[in-house]
């Protein structure tokens, strides 16, 4: 039974049996293509049993393996190396076919190579998660053939492979390196001005050319008998919370990828940049109820604990209760701390509602809501409009878009800080404000 199930015909097969077929029928009319078909006929059943003989007579010919990393990162191009050996004495044809995680909806995976005896191959393809959670490769497939070309022997290697998707830890390191490195400019991000002199005082220090006058320590000065200026950093410890709107309105796809899974790969990275400039970081999510809280600390082993707080946050179809937060905010973070809202309004009535709670958290902490663009209203809004209903389309794909840049001048209105970004460019444009807040000493 497992002989039989691991035995395909090659396509070539096919077609020799065809061509004896073809000559079966054409000897009805002419008769000598009689004989021809059945020495075809011959000539295909022995080669089959040659090459059946060929690749069955060696056991365990082919070796191959799947290396799976521990993790994935959700929304990165993620490799997935396979190495194969062949130890049969001859040259074969492979053909590899992995069985992909349903989540990727890919049927039509393989691989084709040629394989020297005793040769060993590696290669890899990459794959795309969109969603978190697991991930369960079925059997790795390897069928061979000789040069034969009549049968197909097939291998199964490593059958129900788990890997997790987490949230995208490639980009957190990404940031991190450049956070590491002073060198966040690589990335878009911004160096903002420093106004006044709201940070800690770090020490004394000669003056070097495009130093500030007004940090002149004249004292200092007095005693070495050249100038000496203040040095100054920017504050630490302070409390930051990334809070994160599971309700139905983050369900919205963007490229594949939900404004959910967009908000957790910002709130991973940014929480790690936060931490390497030595803030407290904590976690908040929320919809219908609070999910998940996570009291801000400095610990580097916090990370860790948001990441896998991120991994099981599922998007819920309910609509969010900004009274409950307002009240939890109130009652578990006593000190001013910086808040990241990751939310989103489609209409500005829907932000009215919602805005006696926002203006009532604003008084206690500096609050900075994220909105996101819809950036597929930018393709209608620039396409020519050449009848009535394309007309009706734009006009609406404008309104839209007008709306949101209304939203942000209603929050500055009542003194609430916000960022209005495409999904794609959330990361960069979080940390920029988290950058600027911390230079202009707003916090």
């Amino acid at each position: 039974m497992k002989f039989i199930k691991s035995l395909y015909l090659h396509k070539a097969f096919f077609v020799y049996l065809a061509s004896a077929s073809v000559c079966f029928l054409l000897s009805f009319w002419i008769p000598f293509l009689y004989p021809i078909a059945w020495v075809l006929v011959l000539i295909i059943a022995l080669l089959f049993v040659v090459d059946l003989i060929i690749l069955y007579r060696y056991n365990n010919a082919i070796s191959a393996s799947r290396l799976l990393p521990d993790k994935f990162s959700n929304s990165d191009s993620n490799t997935v190396p396979i190495s194969l050996t062949n130890h049969y004495p001859f040259k074969i044809e492979l053909d590899i076919i992995d069985e992909l995680p349903i989540q990727f909806q890919k049927r039509d995976f393989s691989y084709q190579s040629t394989v020297n005896p005793n040769q060993t191959i590696d290669f890899n393809y990459s794959v795309r998660p969109v969603d978190r959670g697991e991930y369960v490769f079925g059997h790795l497939n390897v069928y061979t053939s000789s040069k034969l070309k009549i049968v197909k022997r097939k291998y199964q290697f490593q059958n129900e492979q788990m890997v997790a998707v987490y949230p995208s830890f490639i980009q957190m390191q990404k940031y991190d390196f450049l956070a590491i490195s002073n060198n966040l400019t690589e990335f878009g991000l911004k160096k903002i001005r420093r106004i006044g002199n709201t940070s800690e005082f770090e020490q004394i220090k000669d003056y070097v050319h495009g130093d500030d006058f007004r940090t002149v320590n004249w004292k200092a000065t007095a005693k070495r008998g050249q100038l000496m200026v203040n040095q100054y950093q920017d504050e630490k410890s302070q409390p930051i919370y990334s809070i994160i709107d599971t309700g139905r309105v983050m369900k919205m796809p963007f490229n594949g990828l939900k404004l959910l899974d967009y908000a957790i790969n910002s709130a991973l990275a940014f929480s790690n940049v936060a931490l390497k400039k030595h803030d407290k970081v904590g976690l908040l999510t929320f919809s219908k109820t609070i999910e998940s809280f996570l009291p801000a600390t400095q610990k580097l082993s916090n990370l860790n604990v948001i990441l896998q707080r991120l991994y099981n946050i599922k998007t819920q179809y309910y609509d969010s209760d900004y009274g409950l937060l307002y009240a939890q905010l109130k009652r578990k973070v006593t000190h001013r701390s910086l808040l990241i809202l990751y939310t989103n309004f489609e209409h500005i009535s829907a932000l009215k509602r919602q805005l006696p709670y926002l203006q009532a958290i604003s008084k206690n902490h500096l609050l900075v809501v994220v909105l996101f663009e819809n950036t597929e209203l930018d393709a209608i809004i620039s396409e020519s409009a050449e009848d009535l209903q394309a007309i009706y389309h734009k006009t609406i794909a404008e309104k839209f878009t007008y709306e949101k840049r209304l939203m942000v001048k209603e929050l500055q209105k009542h003194g609430i800080q916000s960022i209005l970004t495409p999904p794609e460019n959330l990361t960069v444009n979080t940390i920029n404000k988290y950058l600027e807040i911390k230079s202009r000493g707003l916090l």
